[in-house]
């Protein structure tokens, strides 16, 4: 239901939008599994680097594989992303799922192997050739041998989420009755991991 905005709330300089549906109170262990359900829903997910000169630069990438809390990519070790890590290994992982409206935010450093990495067999599936190509030569197959295939693992250290609470209609129905009344709408949970938190989840999931 649509929250009423109070006074306090404009008085502190609160974002009612936000404060409305901060979720302190869910397990965080609860929060972890909500999270890992919304993140597998979506295969890609936008990944940003930051490149000197210029700021953030993102790029829609596919999950090869979520570890816990952390991201794992593959990806041609020639593009330019590769340059941007050297510089500054911060990067920010985003989804968002327009049917729902559900997004995560993910604050986490990046960390680059080589192929001879054995995870990338692990994790390589069938179409991931088709962004490489085939040279022809035997060895630039793009297959998990092909050395341009190598591996970026994320491990996340602040992670910012939303989840919906309501179905499609829903959704449009308290957002529509909060603006006829001058309320806030209230659709969802809002919630935030930090290092800690994270750190006792990558405990739990290895």
């Amino acid at each position: 239901m649509p929250q009423p905005l109070t006074k306090e709330t404009v008085d502190s300089k609160t974002d009612p939008s936000v404060s409305t549906q901060w979720d302190e109170s869910t397990p965080k262990a609860e929060q972890f599994q909500e999270l890992y359900k919304i993140a597998d829903s979506m295969k890609s997910s936008l990944l940003t680097t930051m490149r000197p000169n210029i700021g953030p630069v993102s790029r829609s990438m596919a999950v090869a594989k979520r570890v816990g809390p952390d991201f794992l990519y593959l990806a041609n070790i020639h593009a330019q992303k590769f340059e941007d890590l050297k510089e500054n290994k911060t990067v920010q992982i985003t989804f968002q799922d327009s049917s729902t409206q559900n997004w995560i935010s993910i604050t986490g450093e990046a960390t680059t192997t080589d192929n001879a990495d054995p995870r990338i067999k692990q994790i390589y599936s069938k179409g991931v050739n088709a962004w490489f190509g085939d040279l022809g030569d035997g060895i630039h197959t793009g297959m998990p041998e092909d050395p341009r295939m190598t591996l970026i693992e994320v491990k996340a250290k602040y992670i910012a989420y939303w989840k919906t609470t309501a179905s499609s209609v829903g959704f449009l129905k308290e957002v529509t009755q909060a603006s006829l009344t001058g309320k806030v709408a209230d659709t969802g949970v809002n919630r935030q991991l930090f290092e800690k938190d994270i750190q006792e989840a990558r405990d739990s999931s290895s």
